[in-house]
């Protein structure tokens, strides 16, 4: 596998085109912030080849710092805020699953401000590593966040009672392992490029509705008076 600024382009294009057939199948607005995960990594493979082009030096470094920032922005605190608060929303209003996710989407916020502080104070450093990149922002006590951060992101899709979604958490979650394990200094770049492919998943998902309530069931109305 070999990765440079012409393959995350092709991915980002690819990917940011099945995101925008997401967005367009959504017809359920609760589907809507989920639907739109796959456009935004698209775009963000696209960033990344941008940050390729810096560490090749065919771009200026204006340019490459500012693609590693917006990129780092993307993968760091914004994913856990819109994860957890898509799956939130999906979920649909009451319930102990709701309340969970609640708890998940509360959890992806908290460790986002500390993520989006270190961004922001320090400048985003880029290197590569056998064909990967690895970056470097000075997150401290950085197992702590990254933990929290795959708990609200991963956890969510796999406690969200939705079983396409559930899909999702498990193939995201085995990917993070499978990155750990085989890319470790480049973990950030290689497992959101691995969520980007696996957002595609949402396509067929971001078309459907919940069904409506069974007879009798809590909140139905007996012989469907209008």
């Amino acid at each position: 596998m070999c990765w440079s600024a012409e393959a995350d382009a092709a991915a980002g294009v690819l990917v940011a085109g099945l995101g925008t057939v997401c967005l367009l199948r959504v017809r359920d607005p609760r589907r809507l912030p989920l639907a739109a995960l796959p456009l935004l990594l698209g775009v963000h493979q696209l960033v990344e080849a941008a940050v390729w082009l810096g560490e090749d030096g065919r771009i200026g470094a204006g340019p490459a710092q500012a693609a590693r920032t917006v990129w780092a922005l993307i993968a760091l605190p914004l994913l856990p805020l819109l994860v957890p608060f898509g799956a939130w929303c999906a979920a649909g209003p009451g319930g102990a699953r709701r309340r969970q996710l609640g708890w998940l989407a509360a959890l992806g916020a908290v460790v986002a401000v500390p993520l989006a502080v270190a961004v922001l104070r320090h400048p985003v450093a880029a290197e590569v590593r056998h064909h990967t990149l690895a970056y470097a922002v000075g997150v401290p006590w950085a197992p702590v966040p990254t933990a929290a951060y795959l708990l609200a992101t991963i956890g969510s899709l796999v406690v969200s009672g939705d079983r396409a979604l559930r899909r999702l958490g498990l193939v995201m979650g085995a990917g993070a392992v499978v990155c750990a394990v085989l890319w470790r200094a480049a973990f950030a770049s290689t497992w959101c490029a691995l969520a980007a492919l696996a957002a595609a998943m949402l396509i067929g998902w971001s078309g459907g509705t919940d069904p409506p309530p069974r007879p009798g069931a809590a909140g139905a109305r007996p012989g469907g008076a209008g």
